[in-house]
């Protein structure tokens, strides 16, 4: 088949490998293969542990198809079609337990290659996606042959995006998402070395990983590529030695943990206030509302907590992505999700107030979360005080937001916590007094219906909470 240049889209985050590249036509996700890697590719296709982890689904599910005319002009010798993954998120989205076991993955995928004569380019933690709690693959243009005496080429990207960000949060309790958010690139040896100083040289993984791989790096900071590899194969370096090299990393990840803390989001449910009667009555209109939202393809549940409406919204959607900002929720429910085998809810770490912005190069090659995140039916239960109350964000600016993540025709589920209610009067205990003079039921319907048409409402048996169900 042949496609025009203008029915073609790159993916901005496609560009540093030239042998390959990700582009989008209607609904498929295409990859380009230029002669070399599309020898690569049907040698890696006849191998028994490439099909094998494509059955397994730990790499994304990937076919052969006619090639293409890309918007160069050039013409690729073979395009790949991947299955779209619901929803892309971002490592510094992820919860600690999330970030191990996709380092994980990636480290059984790379060990299974070697011991089929292959390996990978790269060692990115952008290397992978998640269908629910499960992670995958999806960078099938790294694959290629491996050849004796070369070290593993993605060794240093996996650990500054990785393990380093495992290392900092399991060994010194530090958020590793403030580090990925800021460097696509990750955590750079350097800025470990001078974390890990004293005693801390010794923690586990740090002494090879840390301080020997930076001291490498800087002996052969002025060595070219050819040099270093030749140095290696000198030293006697081998296939079987990047084995035992990689099989030491999955017992040195797998043993690294971070459990969350207890605190009050942890235990949201029993602090949260609601009556018997109004959870009962909130979760039957949340679960009517779906009901008559057609079978959505997609569901975000902003301010998800503990998951308890996502999973709701999972019984009548292809697929729901559980957003909540704290990292300790997030990790609880990803282990929950994780130990049931649940493959159509993902959790994911994002403040609303301060969602992820686009990065990398020209700011487009990782797409900021408000790009990603539109989608058939939004939740946004017990969000709106939060972002009017807690972080002064003015009622009409939450509404745009929020409308703003619901496509034309789809459905926004919305929480109103009236002012009188004690959750709304804990947030402006220390605010003062008539800073938010428009925070009321009578305003915030108003502006509802500037922006979508209510088709139905229920105020919970308390008294303080209203629901809506606004056609957007």
């Amino acid at each position: 088949m042949a496609i025009s240049d203008m029915s073609v889209r790159t993916e901005p985050g496609s560009f540093r490998d030239p042998g390959n590249q990700v582009f989008y036509h209607g609904g498929d996700v295409l990859r380009g293969l230029d002669p070399t890697a599309a020898q690569q590719w049907l040698a890696l296709s006849a191998t028994e542990f490439f099909p094998a982890l494509l059955a397994e689904g730990k790499i994304c599910p990937t076919e052969a198809v006619d090639p293409v005319r890309v918007p160069t002009g050039s013409r690729w010798a073979t395009v790949l079609r991947h299955e779209r993954i619901p929803f892309v998120s971002h490592p510094y989205e992820w919860s600690f337990g999330m970030l191990r076991d996709a380092a994980l993955l990636h480290l059984e995928i790379l060990r299974s290659a070697l011991s089929a004569g292959f390996t990978t380019k790269d060692g990115s933690a952008y290397n992978l996606q998640w269908r629910g709690a499960s992670p995958v693959f999806i960078d099938v243009g790294s694959f290629e042959p491996v050849r004796d005496g070369e070290p593993w080429a993605g060794y240093r990207q996996f650990c500054q995006t990785l393990l380093y960000p495992l290392l900092v949060t399991a060994h010194l309790g530090l958020d590793f998402r403030p580090w990925l958010r800021s460097q696509v690139d990750g955590i750079e040896a350097d800025q470990m070395r001078r974390l890990f100083t004293g005693t801390r040289r010794l923690l586990r993984g740090v002494p090879a990983h840390v301080h020997l791989h930076g001291a490498m790096q800087a002996r052969n900071a002025e060595a070219s590529t050819t040099d270093v590899r030749a140095q290696l194969r000198a030293a006697g370096y081998s296939r079987d030695l990047a084995l035992a090299t990689v099989r030491g990393m999955e017992r040195l990840v797998r043993r690294l943990d971070h459990r969350p803390s207890a605190g009050h989001w942890a235990d949201y449910q029993r602090t949260c206030g609601y009556s018997g009667a109004d959870r009962e009555a909130k979760e039957g209109f949340v679960d009517t509302a779906l009901a008559s939202a057609g079978y959505p393809g997609l569901v975000l549940d902003l301010g998800a907590n503990d998951g308890r409406y996502s999973r709701i919204a999972a019984r009548h959607a292809e697929y729901v992505v559980a957003v909540e900002q704290d990292p300790d929720v997030v990790d609880a429910l990803y282990r929950t999700l994780r130990a049931e085998g649940e493959r159509r809810i993902l959790p994911v770490v994002t403040d609303l107030a301060d969602p992820s912005p686009g990065g990398g190069w020209r700011g487009v090659e990782r797409a900021g979360f408000a790009d990603r995140a539109t989608a058939d039916v939004a939740l946004a239960l017990a969000v709106v005080h939060h972002l009017a109350l807690g972080r002064n964000v003015p009622l009409p600016e939450v509404l745009d937001w929020l409308v703003g993540c619901v496509v034309p025709g789809g459905r926004l589920v919305v929480e109103f916590v009236h002012p009188e209610d004690p959750m709304a009067r804990r947030l402006l205990a220390n605010k003062p007094d008539g800073l938010f003079p428009d925070y009321r039921r009578t305003t915030f319907e108003a502006l509802l219906t500037r922006r979508g048409r209510i088709e139905r409402q229920r105020e919970l048996p308390s008294g303080t909470r209203t629901l809506y169900q606004v056609a957007v």
